[in-house]
C-alpha cells in the first residue's frame, strides 16, 4: 500500500512557481538542528531556485530576490547566515500607501501631457523667431493630436483657442495670418505611416 497524498490534504504553497518539492526542502531546512547544516542546505536550495527561475538572472541583484523568496517560503522562521538582510513579515504584509490622483488634469486629454510640457518650455523662452517657430510647431502638433482623437477635421481657430487656454493666455496665435498644416495632409501622413507599418509587419512574417 502506498501512502498517497491528495491535493485537498496538502498545505497551500506559499510561492507555487517553485513547486511542492522545493517547499518540502525549505521545510526540512527549517527543521534542521545544526545551523551549519541549515546554512549549507539553504545555499543549495538557492542554487536550485536560480535554475528553476532563469529569467531572474536578468533582474538586478537577483540573488537577493532569491534569498527573500527563501525566507518567505520558510514563513520567516529560517535561521541562517544570509548574505542579505532578512526581510520582516510585517514589511511584506504592510499595505501600500495610496496613490494620489493628479491634482491638475487638463480637460483636453486628447493632447496628452507632452503638449503641456512643450507649452511650459515655450513660456520660458525669450520672445523672438525661435519662440514663434516653436509655438507654431506646438500648434501643428496639437492639430495632429486632435485629428488622431476626432478622426475628422478641425479648424485652426479651435486649436489656437485651446493653445491660448492651455498657456493661460500667454501664447496667442488667434490673430496670425499663417495657417497650420492642412488636415488632409496630416490625415494622409497618418494613414501612410500606418500602411508602411502594416507592410513591414507583413514582410517580417514572410521572412
Amino acid at each position: 500500500m502506498f501512502d498517497l497524498e491528495y491535493n485537498s490534504e496538502r498545505s497551500t504553497l506559499i510561492i507555487p512557481e517553485y513547486g511542492r518539492h522545493i517547499q518540502k526542502l525549505v521545510n526540512h531546512c527549517v527543521a534542521l538542528d545544526s545551523k551549519e547544516e541549515r546554512n549549507k542546505m539553504a545555499k543549495a536550495i538557492i542554487d536550485v531556485m536560480g535554475n528553476l527561475q532563469p529569467h531572474l538572472r536578468d533582474v538586478p541583484d537577483f540573488k537577493h530576490k532569491l534569498w527573500d523568496q527563501l525566507h518567505i517560503m520558510a514563513d520567516f522562521k529560517l535561521e541562517v547566515d544570509s548574505p542579505y538582510e532578512t526581510p520582516s513579515k510585517e514589511e511584506l504584509t504592510e499595505k501600500p500607501s495610496k496613490l494620489d490622483y493628479p491634482k491638475s488634469v487638463s480637460k483636453y486629454r486628447f493632447y496628452g501631457t507632452n503638449i503641456q510640457t512643450m507649452i511650459d518650455v515655450a513660456l520660458t523662452w525669450d520672445d523672438g523667431d525661435m519662440k514663434e517657430a516653436l509655438v507654431f510647431t506646438i500648434a501643428n502638433h496639437m492639430k495632429k493630436c486632435y485629428l488622431n482623437w476626432n478622426k475628422d477635421t478641425v479648424e485652426d481657430p479651435v486649436i489656437f483657442d485651446h493653445l491660448y487656454e492651455l498657456s493661460d493666455g500667454k501664447l496667442d496665435l488667434r490673430n496670425i495670418e499663417e495657417e497650420l498644416s492642412d488636415s488632409r495632409n496630416l490625415l494622409r501622413k497618418r494613414n501612410t505611416q500606418g500602411q508602411k507599418k502594416a507592410s513591414n509587419n507583413k514582410k517580417n512574417r514572410k521572412k
